[in-house]
């Protein structure tokens, strides 16, 4: 039993030499990377990034503005477009009398009321 707290004691004390000495390097690396932030200019990053993004806003506006006004140039003329700016109600009822009178029976279909 002593054998094997006595391992137990050495895996602990190797595992925390590594983590320690990792730990170190860790804060080393993070001091390095300080000083080279510290030494870079990063002051107009934010300026390079605000004009970047309003060109780019700005072309994805112009786009849609220029499909939408040559969508709506090339059907302001389609009669289907005229046909809904009139008031269609009043020729609908106008047909719907016309086809009443028009109505005719087909003599040559068989009805569904002769017997098989």
């Amino acid at each position: 039993m002593a054998a094997i707290a006595n391992l137990t004691k050495s895996l602990e004390d190797s595992l925390t030499k590594v983590l320690n000495s990792w730990s170190r390097n860790q804060t080393h690396a993070a001091k390095a990377l300080d000083k080279i932030l510290a030494e870079e200019n990063f002051d107009n990053v934010i300026w390079y990034l605000m004009v970047m993004i309003g060109m780019f806003a700005f072309i994805i506006v112009a786009i849609l503005v220029s499909t939408v006004k040559s969508k709506r140039r090339e059907h302001s003329d389609d009669p289907y477009h005229k046909y809904i700016e009139e008031d269609w109600t009043a020729k609908v009822k106008s047909q719907i009398l016309i086809i009443d009178n028009y109505v005719h029976k087909n003599p040559n279909a068989k009805s569904y009321e002769e017997s098989y």
